[in-house]
């Protein structure tokens, strides 16, 4: 089955679009990337998508933003298609993540609601094929966080040998970092995993304030490699309730948000730091909100972090996670690049839009697509809502 998966992040940079192939069964899936395409949001839309994230909007406006992103999410399906060379009607079906702008936690930790748009129905009305979105809120629904989504892709593709001797961390840094840990094969320890906290989204933060706006990001960490960290505010930052709360976790801008930076940058302009000291601090700390995770919450010892995401392409905080990992769990962890492990499908980019193509095939099938687990949800669901494309009788026939 050709399935395009469609993903944009917390980081709202654009649209992941992937196209892969998927065959076998739901107990063990083969996947093999087609095309991978990253679309820039139209300024408009970032800055819609920011508002909203930001919890500035009426009821018209989110209205209105699901069908406008809807029409983005359809633009990149189209496109991906015809940069492999096919036709739309080609392609079977469409699994897509959507934008979140909205993740709501209570204190306790449960997840009141999410809101992921984008709209399915537009997206299925103008490729004419089936698209799966929605995801998240049937394991929020049992009781789970809804989020990560993308261990069960994790668990097919990147359990590993039990010749590794020990635990694989796959580290995903997007705007939000999560992480999921895999046991070796044989092992029956569960498989973890649950947001570590920030990613990029301080990082980001700090680049466009400390560049008035020019830079959306620290550009291969740039900013933060010519400063110097504050090693006490890190330690200080790290108290943050966040961090210590064991998982099942789930979080978001709400919580790490421009409010917080804004209160972080008080707090180091009143040290005396420059911006890029600044930026150094809170790539330190993100780093070491990674590694404290590590040290706190894996349910094995980890011998191997493999890091994928936009963050995956900062040196300077690949380098920062390593040593704090390395610290934090007291000895030295291998530190490898997806797109560097034998046998997965697509890299670092493509990763997370492949697993919301591998849920809407899951979910067409019936099968469930969340590890409670991980999400404390009560039990395996399918997730994902159907919209019905112009190819759903020959979709379904064809299963």
């Amino acid at each position: 089955m050709r399935v395009i998966g469609l993903m944009s992040g917390t980081s709202a940079d654009g649209i992941d679009a992937v196209l892969a192939e998927i065959v076998g069964s739901a107990d063990g899936p083969q996947m093999r990337q087609l095309g991978f395409e990253n679309v820039p949001w139209p300024p408009r839309d970032r800055e819609l998508i920011g508002r909203l994230m930001a919890g500035r909007g009426a009821t018209r406006d989110v209205s209105r933003a699901g069908f406008q992103l809807g029409e983005q999410f359809a633009l990149a399906a189209l496109r991906i298609a015809d940069s492999c060379g096919l036709a739309i009607d080609e392609i079977d079906l469409i699994g897509s993540h959507g934008q979140t702008v909205w993740h709501e936690v209570e204190e306790s930790g449960a997840v009141q609601s999410t809101l992921q748009i984008g709209e399915a129905a537009v997206i299925a009305e103008r490729t004419g094929v089936t698209t799966v979105a929605d995801f998240r809120v049937a394991d929020v629904a049992a009781g789970g966080q809804g989020a990560p989504l993308i261990p069960i892709f994790d668990r097919f593709f990147l359990r590993p040998h039990a010749a590794l001797g020990g635990c694989r961390a796959v580290q995903n840094i997007g705007g939000i970092a999560n992480v999921t840990f895999l046991s070796p094969e044989g092992s029956s320890a569960p498989t973890v995993a649950f947001d570590t906290g920030p990613g990029n989204v301080l990082i980001d933060w700090v680049a466009a304030r400390a560049t008035e706006g020019a830079l959306r990001f620290d550009s291969g960490g740039e900013l933060a490699a010519n400063g110097h960290c504050a090693d006490k505010l890190v330690e200080r930052w790290l108290a943050h309730p966040y961090f210590h709360q064991s998982p099942p976790k789930s979080t978001g801008r709400e919580l790490f948000s421009s409010g917080l930076a804004e209160k972080y940058c008080l707090e180091a302009a009143e040290a005396g730091l420059s911006m890029s000291d600044f930026a150094a601090t809170v790539t330190e700390l993100t780093a070491a909100s990674v590694a404290e995770s590590y040290r706190l919450f894996a349910p094995m010892p980890v011998v191997e972090t493999v890091v994928c995401g936009g963050g995956a392409r900062n040196p300077v905080l690949l380098n920062r996670i390593k040593a704090q990992v390395d610290r934090r769990c007291g000895r030295e962890v291998a530190l490898v690049r997806y797109g560097d492990v034998a046998g997965v499908p697509g890299d670092e980019d493509s990763k997370e839009a492949l697993g919301f193509a591998l849920l809407a095939w899951l979910a067409v099938r019936g099968e469930g697509g969340n590890v409670p687990e991980s999400t404390g949800a009560n039990g395996v669901r399918v997730l994902g809502k159907i919209s019905q494309g112009l190819n759903f009788r020959r979709l379904m026939t064809n299963l």
